[in-house]
């Protein structure tokens, strides 16, 4: 697994152990602008909307803005894991959020 993979994996870990309700994320937005600024690229917020622009950004250029989230909704009491914990089996990462935003 290369490097950068092993990073996304910890985050995504991070992510799923820090509860994220909705209206309630900023913990994550915290974890996310962290982990961009730790790779020396620069972060701009507002509330817990965290972005960065490429190094190359160009004002008069046309913009493209790859959007997701990061609050979760309050576990189903169907729930059969513990929500907060960053499970791995085999290939798949089990927790609260995991699969949101197209997760796999």
């Amino acid at each position: 697994m290369s490097e950068s993979a092993s990073e996304a994996i910890k985050l995504l870990r991070q992510l799923i152990a820090t509860p994220s309700f909705s209206r309630e994320e900023g913990a994550t937005a915290d974890l996310i602008a962290r982990f961009l600024e730790e790779k020396g690229i620069s972060v701009q917020r507002k509330g817990h909307n965290v972005w960065a622009r490429s190094l190359f950004f160009d004002p008069d250029k046309p913009t493209l803005l790859l959007n997701s989230h990061h609050d979760t909704v309050k576990p189903n009491i169907s729930y059969t894991r513990d929500p907060f914990s960053p499970d791995i089996e085999g290939d798949t990462l089990f927790g609260l959020g995991s699969n949101d935003a197209g997760g796999v």
